[in-house]
């Protein structure tokens, strides 16, 4: 008997601010922009698309269409989605250039 697969939706498993963190750190520390803005959309997508485009002022499809994997964000919607969504940016020495 073959086995039935589901797809596996990240998004459903970002339930509160905690993990939400966590992902996005994981995101950042990738260093991988493109990885970055699609871990952001599935965040959106986690909190509600049509919020985050209210909060914004931008629309859903461009929301999606952004945050895609095929997607380049501006820094500008980057910035918007990451203020809507409660995520904040902060800067500490990359551990490649602190000196003992």
């Amino acid at each position: 008997m073959a086995e039935k697969l589901t797809t596996y939706d990240p998004a459903a498993a970002l339930v509160d601010d905690e993990e939400i963190a966590a992902f996005m750190t994981d995101a950042f520390e990738t260093g991988d922009a493109g990885y970055i803005a699609r871990a952001l959309g599935i965040v959106a997508r986690a909190k509600g698309m049509a919020q985050i485009a209210q909060d914004t002022g931008l629309s859903r499809e461009q929301l999606y269409r952004s945050f895609s994997e095929a997607g380049n964000p501006t820094l500008k919607t980057t910035l918007a989605v990451m203020k809507a969504l409660g995520i904040a940016l902060a800067a500490k020495p990359h551990k490649a250039n602190v000196t003992a």
